[in-house]
């Protein structure tokens, strides 16, 4: 029995697509298969010559965190993510981006996410930074910073965030001890240090038979989980398919101490954003 490419969704109904929604059903199926809040960073890269002086890329605001910052009290830390994506052309060249961004917890459960743009891996300089979420589970108020602008708006969140990050592998095969399928197999690869850290690694390996895949060979696509159960995030997080790169995000300088208040406070001099700010961010 064949096997359907679970990462792409569900296929379009009828066998034979026209030109037009075949690319979107590639277009939705590379976006599908990048699992983050950089997505477009990378279907732009494809389009980007590499080491482009100046170069940046902004990312989508409305898509999710990569390494999602849970906002539980009572375990501070600030540090930074290090992230670094490739991006395979269809000659199978390979274009390189790579950015940096901090995060932060206070005591109160306070969070702080920056988002900065992707540069070539070849640029010294420090991406700028695109925008920046906080969020107080207290209040339940989600806050939208955009540094450019110098604006801001604020929403109540009518369902609290998780306090556990959302990951393929809570309640999977390998959690409960279920057989695993033909297709995915799972890995529990212990405990290792991370950057002072220990975490808790699991790996997922999903192959696609030749027919599926869209290369007319088979796919090998792996992603990797590194979970600290001490910070209550993920430490470390891998992706690799052969038909559009990999991402390898990693936090780093994890400092245990209270971080800056200012961090989780909304600048002097920011002004409510327009609803077109809105929409933009």
């Amino acid at each position: 029995m064949a096997m359907a490419d679970v990462r792409a969704g569900p296929r379009p109904a009828c066998a034979h697509i026209s030109c037009q929604a075949g690319a979107i059903w590639v277009l939705f199926r590379l976006v599908a298969s990048l699992e983050g809040s950089d997505a477009l960073a990378i279907l732009l890269a494809r389009f980007l010559p590499a080491g482009s002086p100046g170069l940046a890329i902004a990312t989508p605001a409305a898509a999710a965190q990569d390494i999602f910052v849970t906002p539980i009290p009572n375990i501070p830390f600030s540090g930074v993510v290090n992230v670094e994506r490739s991006h395979v052309g269809p000659d199978g060249s390979s274009v390189i981006f790579k950015t940096i961004r901090e995060i932060a917890r206070d005591s109160r459960g306070r969070i702080h996410n920056e988002s900065r743009a992707f540069v070539p891996v070849s640029d010294p300089n420090t991406p700028p930074v695109v925008r920046i979420h906080l969020y107080d589970p207290q209040t339940r108020i989600s806050t939208m910073l955009n540094p450019q602008e110098r604006t801001f708006w604020t929403q109540t969140v009518n369902n609290p965030p998780a306090t556990v990050p959302p990951a393929p592998h809570y309640g999977s095969a390998i959690q409960q001890g279920l057989p695993q399928n033909e297709f995915t197999r799972e890995e529990d690869l212990g405990v290792h240090e991370i950057t002072g850290l220990f975490a808790h690694g699991f790996r997922e390996t999903q192959t696609i038979p030749a027919e599926n895949g869209g290369t007319g060979k088979e796919t090998v696509i792996t992603d990797e989980y590194w979970y600290s159960d001490d910070l209550r995030i993920y430490l470390m997080i891998k992706h690799g398919d052969p038909r559009t790169g990999t991402v390898t995000m990693t936090v780093a300088q994890v400092a245990r101490a209270e971080p800056d208040p200012s961090l989780f406070e909304i600048p002097d001099g920011y002004k409510p954003a327009t609803a077109e700010g809105r929409t933009n961010q």
